[in-house]
């Protein structure tokens, strides 16, 4: 039946087109097969149709929804099929290891390169293991050591974004979360690798920025990028948790809005539906523009690396004075 997908509020439309289609589809027997065809196709062209004509008009707030959906591709599926080789490192060798970042060498195409990524897990089991993708300062610590290890080696790294935030317990405070953030940024502009960062979900606040002082900032659709969550920003602005949705137009945090402001450098087309519906060729999609950008970045020298990423965030700066 249809609800083998999960789907969203403002899809019921489409959810009941695409319950009937499999009801249709149950029922067929040999005997009506030819008449249920032409019905299933009929409804199945529709439910494209509605797909198309949703999706091409997403608010700010429906794009979070498809943001945060759980059936959207996780870091660990963009590794499984990108990376070959993958070899997984742990620990920050000073407290411990946060499964909220994940991270290793690994070959992309051929190339050697050092993936650092945020993993939100696809079960309670795993959600429960990864912190539900909210690092802890142990988790940026074990990120600043990758990008450390990586510049030494003089190997690209890909950071895969996908938070609500950081970590808001207080052991994160007491451990140091604002100072785990800070080193974690101040070490992405000491790089003199290429550095290449892609939201595929949530990039939310610190959280995110703490991965995202590269090179490249690279964007799926109706992933979202923000310095707060909607539900936070309602909460501080209006006093009222219920104003999401006008936090999210406020907030200008779709890829459309970032990459008009110069935040960020290309944007990923998913299909009509979104990558929850498309994984394998959402996950080829990116992988894709991935090559292309880490091919014009291994072109420069060390010196130019940085100071490419140096222009960049200059840049962003005096544009949104």
């Amino acid at each position: 039946m249809a609800d083998k997908i999960m789907y969203l509020d403002f899809e019921e439309p489409i959810y009941k087109l695409d319950n009937k289609i499999q009801e249709l589809k149950a029922c067929c027997d040999d005997k009506l097969a030819k008449d249920f065809n032409k019905e299933i196709a009929d409804l199945e062209r529709k439910t494209q149709k509605l797909l198309a004509e949703t999706y091409s008009n997403l608010t700010p707030w429906q794009k979070v929804c498809v943001a945060r959906h759980a059936e959207r591709p996780h870091s660990i599926d963009y590794i499984n099929a990108l990376v070959d080789n993958f070899m997984p490192i742990a620990g920050d060798k000073n407290f411990g290891d946060d499964e909220a970042i994940i991270g290793g060498l690994g070959f992309f195409r051929g190339q050697s390169v050092m993936i650092i990524a945020q993993e939100k897990g696809s079960d309670l089991e795993s959600r429960l293991r990864h912190g539900f993708g909210m690092p802890k300062p142990e988790g940026y610590r074990k990120a600043k050591r990758l990008m450390d290890l990586a510049n030494r080696f003089n190997i690209p790294i890909i950071a895969l974004i996908d938070t609500a935030g950081a970590f808001p317990g207080i052991e994160g405070e007491e451990r140091g979360q604002a100072e785990a953030i800070a080193s974690c940024i101040m070490e992405g502009f000491l790089l003199n690798v290429p550095y290449i960062s892609l939201v595929i979900g949530e990039g939310g606040s610190g959280g995110a920025i703490a991965l995202a002082t590269a090179n490249r900032i690279l964007m799926l659709e109706h992933s979202i990028y923000s310095v707060i969550s909607p539900e936070g920003c309602a909460s501080i602005l209006w006093r009222d948790g219920t104003e999401v949705k006008k936090a999210a137009n406020a907030l200008k945090l779709t890829a459309q809005d970032l990459y008009h402001f110069g935040i960020v450098d290309e944007i990923i087309s998913e299909p009509f539906g979104g990558a929850h519906r498309f994984k394998d060729e959402i996950i080829k999609r990116a992988g894709d523009v991935l090559w292309k950008h880490l091919q014009e970045l291994l072109k420069l020298a060390p010196e130019e690396l940085n100071k490419d990423r140096e222009t960049k965030f200059l840049a962003i700066s005096r544009l949104n004075k």
